[in-house]
């Protein structure tokens, strides 16, 4: 094979060459001196790295630039070799397509990335804790080792507390925001709930995720299976925890030589990645800080109407660290968020068009598997009467309702006075 490639013209050997895996192009290369030459050209590797690893320049694991994509491809190979190659190009593509949604929409938070963790850490982790981390979540955390925290936990005095790359939202004085945590937290956080909270090491669950608000919201990986789970109000105590990803979608988190190893955490992440790429969350400002908030901002999981130039738009989030399972009456939570605005052309009532229109009432009927579970006809909404303007931004509040089930439903209206009803 290496005569007959090697009568070839560089063209169809650079064609021939390119439709060859890397280790067949390596075979090949050994042939003769101009097929080491063709198979050393900087445009092929060049093509593989991009291919596979989505480089566009030559560089390493850690960003450093590097010479040649050859060299690139080489170091990307000896720095995972211990991984199975498929998982390590999924998992940059997932790391991939957060950085660059950061980039582009949430910078400060991307900042807050940290380089990826070495081997040792991962093994001084998995000593410490007495746990096997499932291969995709040490892949995760080889690539990027969690997130920098925040100094101070209070978010009226630290913004910082609102950078966390998974988001989070807030109605009344409840607020959470969560942070990927580093490997050392990881150890510290998973040693604090096994010592102060009654959390059984022997469960293999390592707390991964947190909120660095007030409120608390915790993450737990079960190393031994994969599985991603969410706190309860009681998860410590009473060992009620919630799973992020539906078990039938994790396999082969331990086995080196299984196709297609996902576990919780890669699946997780992955989701979060296509919800923020395609709009479904976003960044919202609060004040002075911005954060990604987890209520939905498209249909069909936000739902819109207009109604004489006033749109309302609305979304809900199940809020787990609220859930109680035991509690037959109020097992479950969900926070709503309703944004109110005025669209350009203004208040239009039988032909009638006014330049603004303001909140009086409210009437919300909340449904639990079809039987009503709360009626409200009031004033205002959170003691406010939201007066709106053509152009202004969104009247947002928040508010949330404790259901006897999963399935639910709010409907209601909103009442609005056009002009000015009150000062």
């Amino acid at each position: 094979m290496g005569k007959e490639l090697d009568g070839l013209g560089y063209l169809p050997l650079h064609i021939i060459l390119s439709k060859l895996s890397p280790s067949d192009i390596i075979k090949v290369s050994c042939a003769n001196k101009r097929l080491r030459a063709s198979a050393s050209d900087e445009s092929l590797w060049a093509q593989i790295c991009y291919q596979e690893l989505q480089l566009s320049t030559p560089q390493d694991d850690h960003g450093n630039p590097l010479p040649c994509f050859m060299l690139a491809y080489q170091l990307w190979r000896e720095a995972f070799s211990m991984y199975p190659w498929p998982l390590v190009k999924r998992v940059k593509r997932c790391w991939d397509k957060l950085k660059k949604w950061f980039n582009n929409n949430f910078p400060e938070a991307e900042a807050t990335l940290r380089r990826g963790a070495s081997e040792s850490d991962i093994e001084q982790l998995q000593t410490l804790l007495k746990v096997k981390l499932p291969l995709p979540t040490r892949l995760l955390y080889r690539f990027h080792d969690g997130q920098e925290l925040p100094e101070k936990r209070n978010p009226k005095t630290a913004s910082g507390s609102w950078l966390g790359i998974i988001g989070g939202y807030s109605f009344y004085n409840h607020s959470v925001n969560v942070y990927l945590l580093p490997l050392n937290q990881v150890i510290a956080k998973t040693r604090y709930v096994i010592r102060h909270l009654g959390f059984s090491s022997r469960s293999k669950c390592i707390v991964m995720a947190s909120s660095f608000t007030f409120s608390r919201k915790v993450f737990f990986l079960n190393c031994t299976n994969g599985q991603l789970f969410v706190g309860t109000r009681k998860p410590l105590t009473d060992g009620e925890m919630i799973p992020c990803v539906p078990n039938a979608l994790i396999r082969s988190v331990h086995d080196l030589y299984g196709e297609e190893q996902q576990d919780a955490m890669l699946l997780w992440l992955e989701e979060h990645g296509r919800r923020l790429e395609n709009g479904i969350i976003k960044v919202r400002k609060e004040g002075d800080d911005r954060s990604i908030n987890l209520f939905p901002e498209v249909p069909p999981l936000c739902v819109t109407t207009v109604t004489n130039g006033v749109q309302v738009r609305a979304s809900a989030v199940f809020v787990p660290e609220f859930a109680d399972l035991v509690d037959e009456a109020e097992k479950f939570t969900f926070a709503y968020s309703i944004r109110m605005s005025l669209l350009p052309e203004g208040c239009v009532i039988n032909g009638m068009t006014f330049v603004s229109c303001q909140l009086n009432r409210r009437h919300w009927i909340i449904r639990a598997d079809g039987e009503v579970v709360s009626s409200v006809d009031d004033e205002a909404v959170i003691g406010e009467y939201p007066l709106l303007h053509p152009g202004e931004g969104e009247f947002v509040y928040q508010s949330c309702a404790p259901l006897p089930s999963p399935s639910g439903s709010i409907e209601g209206h909103f009442t609005f006075v056009p002009g000015r009803y009150v000062g």
